[in-house]
């Protein structure tokens, strides 16, 4: 199985396991809630509020997995993926010395062309690499809106 179809098998599992645990909590929050006692009831209550707080998270990261997957692909059919991370280890990952050395180019890169999309995509994508998750996640994010602006014909000021 290709690692991109292994990771959204993955996705597709956890997501549905927790929406099985959303359902089953609800279930309990809602017999809970109809008991009529007021510690159960504000129990109820709590029960019923962490699901929808959770649903609202799973939402989120499934739509910027959607959305950071769909620029990847963009610049990868552009030829504009980072090709200097050396090769992919068996786990798929790149090498993370050869990420860390090439790490500068790509922040200068982003630092010179801030409202470039593609620029602060391989940031990201390099990041990552280098094993620096919040950073890649947050660099993404920046990708996300300036493709969002660009798609639209905004500059990023707008």
């Amino acid at each position: 199985m290709a690692p991109r179809t292994r990771a959204i098998a993955g996705v597709a599992l956890m997501a549905l396991l927790l929406v099985l645990y959303f359902v089953l909590a609800g279930v309990r929050a809602v017999a809970l809630l109809a008991s009529g006692t007021p510690i159960a009831v504000a129990m109820g209550a709590a029960l019923l509020v962490l699901p929808l707080i959770g649903a609202w998270a799973l939402g989120r990261e499934l739509l910027f997995g959607w959305r950071s997957t769909a620029l990847v692909d963009r610049l990868e059919a552009e030829g504009g993926l980072p090709d200097d991370l050396g090769e992919a280890g068996p786990t798929g990952k790149p090498d993370r010395e050869a990420a860390d050395a090439a790490f500068p180019r790509y922040r200068a890169e982003a630092e010179a062309s801030p409202e470039d999309w593609r620029a602060w995509l391989r940031l990201g994508i390099v990041y990552n690499a280098c094993g620096d998750r919040p950073r890649a996640r947050s660099a993404i994010r920046t990708a996300i809106s300036l493709s969002r602006n660009d798609m639209r014909g905004e500059s990023p000021t707008n």
